[in-house]
């Protein structure tokens, strides 16, 4: 007897899961299709984030580098003038 109603569950499940794909198929038949020449590309938008990206790390690298050689020129100087006495730097 038990065998019976493990057969009719499994019974009723089956025939859930095809309403449901059923339904779902439906679902996808109603909507709209967007052409794929009017969609803006995935790869294009990634495209134009990593330039932008790249662009901002090459200005943050070009004004690191300008304060790093500001930095360093100002070591020199002071390390130039502690080891010159004053009077030979004139």
């Amino acid at each position: 007897m038990a065998s019976g109603g493990y057969l009719q569950a499994a019974v009723f499940l089956l025939a859930v899961q095809l309403l449901c794909l059923r339904a779902a198929d439906a679902d996808q038949d109603a909507g709209t299709v967007i052409p794929a020449e009017s969609r803006p590309c995935v790869d294009c938008h990634a495209f134009e984030f990593m330039q932008r990206a790249l662009q901002d790390l090459k200005k943050t690298a070009f004004n690191l580098d300008a304060r790093t050689e500001t930095l360093v020129l100002r070591a020199e100087r002071r390390a130039l003038c502690d080891c010159m006495p004053t009077n030979s730097l004139r």
